[in-house]
């Protein structure tokens, strides 16, 4: 019995880490390579990323080309945004 409520438990514990782990994810990268259009793999300040249709740009601060400063929006492990942001905003 004590077994079973220690499985339990450890359970619930990883299905509570496993969604804080899909939360809302923004981060700022420079734009290493991307795809012709939105859909397909972009590197953004070392990370690789899967853009998909439901994707959208942003392309107020300027086009998003290579060189680009980007503030990545995921939420629930979907890109949900790519914006074109000011260079300084990737600086550290």
């Amino acid at each position: 019995m004590k077994t079973l409520f220690v499985a339990v438990l450890c359970s619930l514990m990883l299905l509570s880490v496993a969604h804080v782990a899909f939360a809302k994810k923004d981060f700022y990268g420079v734009v290493e390579s991307r795809p012709k259009g939105i859909e397909g793999t972009w590197v953004i300040g070392g990370k690789s990323i899967e853009a998909t249709e439901l994707t959208q740009l942003d392309e107020d601060s300027g086009p998003i080309t290579v060189g680009t400063c980007v503030e990545v929006d995921i939420d629930d492990g979907i890109v949900e945004e790519i914006e074109s942001e000011p260079p300084h905003k990737c600086k550290k």
